[in-house]
């Protein structure tokens, strides 16, 4: 396993103040700020992977190891995984998180708002700590494009959410290593935390071009039919 726990991470606070859509030198300005101030304090996001092979493929899974000879395995249901990892050997199961501190930011029951502002930061946290390891990932092994798949995202059959369990468990104690942990029903917390597996992709792929939900507020590709047939057709 391999850890990155020095993630740089600046917090613009004209982006902060575009994401909410709010003036910031209007009405919340200040309540705002305060909290971006305690936030840039003490956020620290992480991230840590595995370099993996993939091991077999079988007709609706696929088993990733260490090594060829490595006791250390995990099998994944899931076709479109599978058909994503037909012609490539090596992947790196990831998990990446904006950090329990941000959680420690105070904010009162039933404010909607503050929650709403402490998310939005959380998620640039979240998206320093992918950047990051996006760039780590492609400068340390000479890749070029990757793509990524997440448990649970897209639609159910794609990749249940349930295989957390699995990745966890193949990348050792991942909330002893940068505090991420697996609740009953395999959501993560801190809740600003993502799980996948990159894998070299020149093409490319969202877990959103299998998704029939045609109103969702994070997708980010539109449905593709004819990925669809290729690939569970």
């Amino acid at each position: 396993m391999k850890i990155l726990d020095d993630i740089p991470f600046e917090i613009e606070r004209g982006t902060v103040f575009a994401s909410l859509h709010l003036d910031p030198h209007g009405q919340y300005a200040n309540e705002v700020h305060s909290l971006i101030d305690e936030a840039g304090r003490i956020a620290r996001p992480r991230a840590l992977y595995k370099i993996a092979v993939v091991d077999r493929r079988e007709p609706e899974a696929v088993v990733i190891a260490e090594t060829p000879s490595s006791l250390e395995r995990a099998q994944f249901v899931s076709r479109a995984l599978r058909v994503n990892l037909d012609e490539v050997e090596r992947v790196f199961p990831y998990v990446a998180t904006c950090g329990g501190e941000l959680d420690s930011i105070p904010v009162a029951p039933g404010d909607v708002f503050g929650q709403f502002c402490r998310d939005t930061i959380k998620e640039m946290a979240l998206w320093a700590a992918l950047s990051h390891l996006y760039v780590h990932l492609t400068e340390s092994y000479g890749l070029g494009a990757l793509a990524s798949m997440n448990p649970g995202s897209g639609e159910t059959n794609v990749w249940p959410i349930e295989q957390q369990k699995e990745l966890f468990a193949f990348l050792g104690n991942v909330q002893a290593s940068i505090g991420v942990r697996l609740t009953d029903s395999c959501l993560m917390v801190p809740n600003k935390s993502v799980s996948g597996i990159f894998y070299p992709s020149e093409g490319g792929f969202e877990s959103c071009q299998l998704c029939r939900q045609e109103r969702c507020f994070h997708r980010r590709a539109p449905f593709d039919p004819e990925l669809w047939a290729r690939t569970f057709g």
